[in-house]
Order: C-alpha cells, then sequence, then structure tokens
C-alpha cells in the first residue's frame, strides 16, 4: 500500500537523476511538496518516440475505458502479482510503464494500547531520490466536446510483498526499481511479461531507513518540511 508520499527535488535534479531528454516547461519550476495524496498531479517519467520525458499525471489509474474518471479514486495502487491479468491494468501494463518520482512516502502502524496510527517516514539510505515503478493511462470524457480539460492523463504505483525492515510497518510497499533496470522498464518495446514481472521485487533490505513522525501529517491538508521532523 502506498497512500501518501514526499517530492521536494526540483525538476531540474530530478531530469538530471533520471537522465531525462526532456521537461514540460510547467515543471520546470514546481514548488516542494510533503504530504501528496491520491488524485493530486504528480511528476512522473515516461518514454515516448524514443524520448525520456519529465511530464505529470494524476495520481489514481482511470483506464482508457472506463466512463468515468471517478474510478481513478479506487486505483492509486496496483498489485504487482495481477498486473498481467487484471483489466484495469494489463494494457498499461504491456504498453504503459512509468517510473513515479519520490523523495519518500509515510506508512502507519497502530502502537499497542494506542487508538492513534502512528505515521513514518520511509526514504532511501542515500537521500536520493527513490523510482516507483508505475504505469499510465490516457483518458477521454467522450460526453463532452474535445478539450484539454476532457483529456485525463493518470498513473497509479505498482506494489509488492514488503521486504522484511518495511514489513515492521507494513505487509505491502512500493515497487523501487534499480537504475540498471529503467531503461527496460520504461521501454514501449519490451513486452515479455515474465521479464517484466521479474523487476517487481521487494528492495533490498539496506536502500530505506524510516522514523516516526508527527501525527500532523494524517491531514492530507498539511504541508511543510516540519512533517519529516524525527520525533
Amino acid at each position: 500500500m502506498c497512500g501518501r508520499f514526499v517530492s521536494t527535488t526540483s525538476s531540474l535534479s530530478l531530469a538530471k537523476f533520471f537522465d531525462v531528454d526532456f521537461v514540460e516547461e510547467r515543471l520546470i519550476e514546481v514548488a516542494p511538496r510533503y504530504n501528496i495524496a491520491p488524485t493530486s498531479t504528480i511528476r512522473v517519467v515516461l518514454e515516448q518516440a524514443e524520448t525520456r520525458i519529465l511530464t505529470d499525471c494524476r495520481w489514481g489509474l482511470v483506464p482508457s475505458w472506463a466512463k468515468d474518471k471517478s474510478v481513478g479514486v479506487r486505483m492509486i495502487n496496483a498489485r504487482s502479482e495481477t498486473l498481467a491479468t487484471k483489466p484495469s491494468f494489463r494494457s498499461a501494463f504491456a504498453r504503459r510503464r512509468c517510473i513515479i518520482t519520490v523523495d519518500g512516502f509515510y506508512e502507519w502502524k497502530k502502537p499497542v494500547g494506542t487508538q492513534t496510527n502512528q505515521p513514518y517516514f520511509i526514504f532511501a539510505s542515500s537521500g536520493e531520490p527513490l523510482a516507483f515503478a508505475g504505469l499510465w493511462e490516457e483518458w477521454k470524457d467522450t460526453t463532452q466536446e474535445p478539450t484539454a480539460e476532457s483529456f485525463l492523463r493518470t498513473c497509479t504505483i505498482i506494489t509488492t510483498q514488503a521486504n522484511q525492515k518495511v514489513s515492521e510497518l507494513h505487509d505491502r510497499m512500493p515497487v523501487v526499481l534499480q537504475p540498471q533496470n529503467w531503461e527496460q522498464w520504461l521501454s514501449p518495446l519490451e513486452r515479455r511479461v515474465d521479464a517484466l514481472q521479474e523487476l517487481l521485487v521487494p528492495a533490498p533490505e539496506d536502500l530505506l531507513d524510516f522514523f516516526a513522525v508527527s501525527t500532523e501529517v494524517n491531514n492530507a491538508r498539511n504541508q511543510g518540511e516540519q512533517l519529516l521532523a524525527p520525533l
């Protein structure tokens, strides 16, 4: 499960880190965000016409055949085990894969003897951005005249079984792609289901660290770097 994350690295720094060829102009200057919730517009890396692009998508996948975009609220995550067979994700898994750029994410655990879930911030031990495996889709509202508003690009975060460290908090975690696998994952020409499935594994035990943070994170309206202060 991944329902909230952090994105603070500048777009130009992300472009360098992910070896991006083109950055959408509207993303050149974006403010740091410390508490990103589903249905937000988020930055992703994808490949089109052999060009690696840093662009944005709405978080919550809406399949091209969906009658209403509201279905995206229920598809913020996609289980790695069923990508190749579930109709909502099958087509995107074959042709439209992306990297969702994050600087860390939150997970919750209820301490024994309490009623309030305690949030934890999970991040790369190296301090570098994380590359979440994702899928993207394009959806058009056929009930409206074609306009920018009737067109929507959406995405979902792929999850897998948690590694031993993260399992202290939750039994699922986002798939974190290693740099040597980015090219294969992003290539629309890669259609081998078995080869792609091999990339969707728990992160190495030494890749991530975490610490408890304020319950202020629990309200998605709250923002600011104070959310990342260790308790």
